[in-house]
């Protein structure tokens, strides 16, 4: 017996439609629009800590441009903490550190610019990125040009100290973050255009380039994501995506952007992507499938991107041995 899909796909002019989406109703009805539990099937939220500690990092080591030599002339770095007065992000209070690169003169416009979500993580000194001595090393090789760059971390709510031991406190931190870098909306783009440059212009009194390829935004799992919804409303502002560990599942809906990027018309933006075999796999989804997933999508819109994935887990570790590398083809001239 030959089914009516098999007698209906023998004809090549057949072309299935599907026109109709779910629909809202049928959505709420599955509990799609609630968030996970904390816990079900023996499984928690956090049932993959392990993919967070150390336990993978041993064969990672960060890159050798984030050991500079003596005579590499170093960035100058400025700490800005508790600053708190953000419009899209109202109540709340973040910590924001600036660099710009060595040789940089007062007034000086056309710097390329780079954003680091949870910025603290990918600043430290000895911590697996090193992203100032980074810098330092490829302006100094003539790799990349001048950097303006902005080391930013999530806001948290006013009156929440970032040191609380507090669960309460550490869920409205923790929410804070998930609110600027889960959510598929544009705020946080629209956060950093209108408030974050301008005031790092101020700052550092010198002035990012407006041209698309020398603007870089990056981050680490969530922000990971919210670095590339950054550049999916704001192509024209953020033209290159440095996303670690993306958190490309279930949280605020961040697993529907492979059928976005698939079924939306090629922006222009350029993206690397890294995750690893012991990533995180939970129940927001399965990390190292959603960014295999998302770099599958980059692939069939002929997208120009790059997937490295490696034996990691959930840190900075793999990305950090990246770094340098990274950025040379993410800010490469073609």
């Amino acid at each position: 017996m030959v089914f009516r899909w098999e007698r209906l796909v023998a004809e090549v002019s057949f072309k299935p439609t599907y026109t109709d989406p779910m629909d809202v109703d049928t959505y709420q009805l599955l509990g799609l629009d609630r968030p996970a539990p904390w816990s079900v099937n023996g499984k928690d939220r956090y049932s993959s800590r392990v993919a967070m500690s150390e336990a993978f990092d041993g064969i990672y080591s960060p890159c050798t441009e984030a050991n500079p030599a003596d005579d590499v002339p170093q960035g100058n770095v400025v700490s800005l903490k508790g600053w708190q007065v953000s419009t899209v992000y109202p109540q709340t209070v973040r910590d924001i550190r600036f660099y710009r690169s060595a040789g940089v003169v007062p007034g000086q416009s056309n710097l390329m610019l780079a954003i680091f979500n949870d910025g603290i993580a990918y600043l430290g000194r000895n911590g697996p990125v090193r992203a100032s001595a980074v810098l330092d090393s490829l302006v100094a090789s003539g790799d990349i040009g001048p950097v303006l760059a902005i080391f930013i971390d999530p806001g948290r709510p006013a009156g929440i100290s970032a040191l609380s031991e507090n669960q309460e406190d550490l869920n409205a931190l923790d929410n804070q973050r998930s609110i600027e870098y889960d959510s598929l909306r544009p705020d946080y783009g629209r956060f950093l255009l209108n408030e974050v440059i301008p005031l790092a212009e101020k700052h550092m009194n010198c002035r990012a380039s407006s041209e698309t390829s020398h603007r870089l935004i990056a981050g680490m799992s969530s922000g990971g994501i919210g670095a590339f919804t950054a550049a999916w409303h704001y192509p024209e502002s953020f033209g290159r995506v440095l996303s670690h560990c993306g958190s490309f599942t279930n949280i605020k809906g961040g697993h529907h952007y492979p059928w976005m990027i698939r079924n939306t018309p090629r922006k222009p933006i350029r993206v690397f992507m890294q995750s690893g075999a012991n990533d995180i796999d939970g129940l927001f989804g399965n990390w190292p499938l959603a960014n295999q997933s998302v770099a599958s999508a980059l692939a069939f819109a002929g997208y120009d991107y790059r997937f490295e994935f490696g034996e990691g887990g959930h840190t900075l570790a793999h990305g950090g041995s990246l770094f340098a590398d990274s950025l040379r083809w993410l800010f490469r001239q073609e």
